[in-house]
């Protein structure tokens, strides 16, 4: 139906639903962890199916009229285990978070003692930061990066296993550009008998298009979102090998663990966009992703920016802003202004605190749905290069604006919301 259909219902609503649709048509969107859902995904997403409560699992409900929604997640169960290669998949995760949360408690007790990347270096809230529910249940010790490559150093990792000796390991972030060796964290994990959690949330979709390593054979346990680079609606996923006994446990840990009834038209929206994946175009598309990224960061080092550890093997990466003497915070507003969306991000050992932050996260995902190739991610790489150069310059910011609703007028965002006419 059309917006005007229901404008009537919730003036005030669906009026900033509106203006939502008109910023989103109007900025380049380089936030690494956003990306526009297809038609099809939103579509699922407004549907009939949000009336029904489905508490439990297919053939196993705790409802009654749940035979349509049996079939919609065996769906979602069975395209997601193909899509990814897995033996086990639970599709019912509200979020990634939700997702790290049943693989851990699945596998350890409260107390217990986890070690993940530290967040100033690329690891997520829930690898243990003490503000998150990781942080709080359980004991949980970091790994950084190297000091001079900024990669992962996998001795330092090794070393702390050894001196610690985790229960759990998790590998991966929400702002790490490299390739992460799964191999390696796997052996570290067995040489102290730990399980081994890789959070591939910002990677799924390059992992299934085959331009980055699967840790799904390698892993005990693959945690994923459906959004990000995967392009589907905002949720989280569960993937492993098999393990009856495991995969009882990670089943219970989300039902009645933690979630109630799951939400259906979420996992409708996220069983068409594993189908999408499936497509050659997808995998076009994530090359095209990929591509984007490392010509955006290429520029902005020939500018004289320094992007932590020097590039990147993904669709994001993160510029240092410490020598330009530049917070992330500034950089955000100014790029802002000329209708440009980044997130402040802390950088390795970073001083200033989350709000500030002494660099941004770049990603490519959003702009490439968008069509965005070659030529365009040059352009936005210069255009952030300038306001950077001049953070004060209204007038050159201004002049950097309307270039950037002339690109965003030639390259719409996909169609299909209730905000499209």
């Amino acid at each position: 139906m059309e917006y005007n259909n229901y404008i009537n219902t919730d003036y005030e609503i669906w009026s900033i639903i509106k203006q939502e649709y008109i910023r989103q048509s109007e900025n380049i969107n380089l936030i690494a962890s956003e990306n526009y859902a297809s038609s099809a995904v939103m579509t699922a997403l407004g549907s009939i199916l949000t009336n029904k409560y489905a508490e439990g699992y297919p053939g196993n409900r705790y409802y009654g009229g749940c035979e349509n929604i049996d079939v919609i997640e065996n769906l979602a169960i069975f395209r997601s285990k193909y899509l990814f290669k897995a033996d086990f998949a639970n599709v019912q995760p509200h979020s990634g978070s939700q997702a790290n949360a049943g693989a851990y408690l699945a596998c350890i007790n409260a107390g217990d003692t986890i070690m993940g990347m530290d967040i100033t270096s690329g690891g997520h809230l829930t690898h243990g930061a003490k503000v998150s529910f990781s942080g709080q249940i359980f004991r949980a010790i970091h790994y950084g990066l190297d000091s001079i490559t900024e990669e992962i150093n996998y001795n330092q990792v090794r070393i702390l296993a050894h001196q610690y000796k985790p229960k759990l390991i998790i590998a991966g972030g929400s702002a790490y550009s490299r390739v992460i060796d799964w191999v390696k964290f796997r052996q570290i994990a067995n040489e102290i008998n730990a399980f081994l959690i890789a959070d591939i949330a910002h990677v799924a979709g390059l992992i299934v298009s085959e331009l980055y390593p699967s840790p799904i054979s390698i892993a005990d346990i693959t945690t994923a979102t459906t959004h990000k680079t995967l392009r589907g609606p905002r949720g989280g996923l569960i993937l492993a090998k098999h393990n009856p006994k495991l995969e009882n446990k990670l089943n219970a840990s989300i039902f009645p663990g933690q979630q109630g009834g799951p939400m259906c038209h979420v996992i409708a929206a996220k069983a068409i966009s594993f189908k999408e994946a499936m497509s050659n175009d997808f995998k076009i598309y994530q090359k095209q992703v990929i591509k984007n990224a490392k010509i955006m960061a290429n520029i902005i080092i020939n500018r004289g920016y320094k992007i932590v550890s020097g590039g990147t093997d993904s669709h994001l990466f993160l510029i240092n802003l410490l020598d330009k003497n530049i917070t992330g915070k500034d950089a955000l507003q100014a790029l802002a202004s000329a209708n440009i969306i980044v997130n402040k991000n802390q950088i390795p050992n970073d001083q200033k605190s989350p709000f500030i932050t002494s660099g941004i996260r770049i990603g490519t995902p959003a702009i490439t749905t968008r069509g965005f190739k070659d030529n365009e991610a040059e352009i936005i790489a210069v255009w952030i290069c300038d306001i950077l150069d001049n953070i004060h310059n209204i007038k050159n910011i201004t002049k950097i604006k309307r270039n950037v609703m002339d690109i965003c007028e030639k390259y719409p965002i996909p169609s299909g919301s209730l905000c499209t006419s």
